[in-house]
């Protein structure tokens, strides 16, 4: 029994010390929360500063400075005001501190040298050079550098005149002080006001650069999507003129106007072609003023690569496997074919997604879901929480930019957010497909030598039906 109670104290004491490590072990910070009053602290505590400076400079004035008190409350506030009203308005609390301290000069004056033994401070009083020194500081902080540089040097000027020139019986001359103080504080003002200067124009630079990256990069995407776009029109057009050559050749003593309009169609087809052509030509140059200059491939285009499909998915998920992330791919539906510009824009938003996971989840997982649904195509990506901090990427970070584009320019949707449940991340997106006649598919066909077409190597597209057309190879 003694045992057991022992062993409740022990346990009691260790939790309690567990308890007081967690509390006051540590160096986090608990910040005030906001308010309004501690906005204005800082005014509050200059504003007391104010008072002090008013008080003894009044006292200075009246004790040591034989002063009336009327007289010696009017340059004291003024002083104390000064101080204060540089918050807000330093240029004419500089001119009220330079009144104040000539008054009291002038004031004094005649009485200096009355008692034996005593030295006022003159032409500066000690509160004087404290609220003068304040408010340089706050007017070389906010104006501009030649006006700190006239301020002090109208300071030098009024001391100059009132202790060099004019001169006074025996004091303790504090002309001298007050001007090394006064350059000392300009100057480390203005460098104040100079790396503050800095740093907003750094911050503004900052902020162009980030806002041109994000419309360079959103133009670079366009700019691709046109290219992909431009190819497969430009298919399309090979195609309608190929059949326009052969579809005579399919009806037995055609009319001559069925020949002249098919004639007709080839031609108009094949203009449209090669404009195409020319405009695909300067978009994929790297040069586009300059197009007999070569590019990095060694020619003044782009080579023109067959654009993947979605039969090619499971390649790029393998792609992926082997750089690294453990990935999985789950196909509901039946595979079917669909527009070339569906295909290559849900390929390619399935590749940024897994490019993202692999830069900025490393170690986690990842799924990929292709849904053939009845009114369009649905793929998500979803990752797990990585296990590892991501190394700094130098990626632009606007990968999801490229993704909308390419689905809102086929009047779908992309959409990316993190898992609530295990820390992870997903982007899903659904483009919708029209659905075409009964029996029809999209083929890729191409014309053999003699006319007939045969399988494509080159990616053309057209209708077919493979119940009245056996050689159709769908994709």
């Amino acid at each position: 029994m003694k045992t057991g109670a022992q062993h409740v104290i022990v346990s009691r004491v260790l939790r309690w010390l567990r308890v007081l490590r967690q509390d006051l072990w540590t160096v986090r910070a608990n910040p005030l929360p906001p308010s309004v009053w501690l906005r204005w602290l800082p005014h509050g505590v200059v504003c007391l500063a104010a008072f002090g400076i008013g008080l003894g400079d009044m006292a200075q004035l009246q004790d040591n400075g034989q002063l009336g008190s009327g007289v010696a409350v009017l340059i004291g506030a003024g002083q104390g005001v000064a101080t204060a009203f540089a918050l807000w308005r330093p240029i004419p609390a500089w001119w009220l501190s330079i009144a104040a301290t000539v008054t009291g000069a002038v004031a004094v004056h005649s009485r200096l040298g009355a008692q034996a033994g005593e030295h006022f401070t003159w032409p500066w009083t000690g509160a004087g050079i404290v609220a003068h020194l304040f408010v340089l500081l706050l007017l070389s902080l906010r104006v501009r550098t030649r006006v700190s540089a006239e301020a002090l040097a109208l300071t030098t000027l009024v001391t100059y005149v009132l202790q060099g020139m004019w001169g006074a019986p025996t004091h303790s001359s504090t002309g001298v002080v007050a001007v090394c103080l006064s350059v000392v504080v300009v100057v480390l003002g203005i460098a104040l006001r100079g790396r503050r200067e800095a740093r907003a124009e750094l911050g503004r630079q900052t902020t162009m650069t980030a806002e041109e990256r994000a419309r360079r990069t959103l133009l670079e995407e366009r700019n691709r999507i046109a290219r992909e776009l431009h190819d497969v029109v430009a298919h399309h057009m090979s195609v309608i003129s190929i059949q326009a050559q052969v579809a005579p050749h399919l009806v037995e003593n055609p009319p001559d106007e069925l020949k002249e309009n098919l004639a007709g169609i080839r031609q108009n087809a094949l203009e449209a072609l090669t404009e195409l052509r020319r405009v695909l030509g300067v978009l994929r140059a790297e040069h586009p003023d300059r197009p007999a200059l070569p590019d990095q491939a060694g020619t003044g285009a782009a080579p023109h690569a067959p654009q993947p499909t979605l039969d090619r998915l499971p390649a790029l998920v393998e792609n992926t496997r082997a750089a690294g992330l453990t990935v999985t791919l789950k196909v509901i539906g039946k595979r079917r074919s669909l527009p070339p510009g569906v295909e290559l824009s849900v390929y390619r938003i399935v590749q940024e997604a897994l490019s993202n996971v692999l830069r900025h989840a490393p170690g986690a997982t990842a799924r990929v879901q292709l849904d053939y649904g009845a009114n369009g195509v649905a793929v998500s990506v979803v990752n797990s929480r990585p296990t590892r901090p991501a190394p700094p990427s130098p990626g632009t970070g606007h990968g999801l930019l490229g993704m909308r584009e390419r689905a809102v320019m086929l009047g779908g949707a992309v959409f990316a957010h993190p898992n609530e449940n295990d820390g992870g991340y997903t982007v899903s997106a659904f483009i919708p497909v029209a659905v075409l006649a009964d029996g029809l598919t999209y083929a890729r066909r191409t014309p053999d030598a003699t006319g007939a077409l045969t399988g494509d190597t080159q990616g053309h597209v057209v209708y077919v039906d493979p119940a009245t057309d056996p050689k159709g190879d769908t994709a």
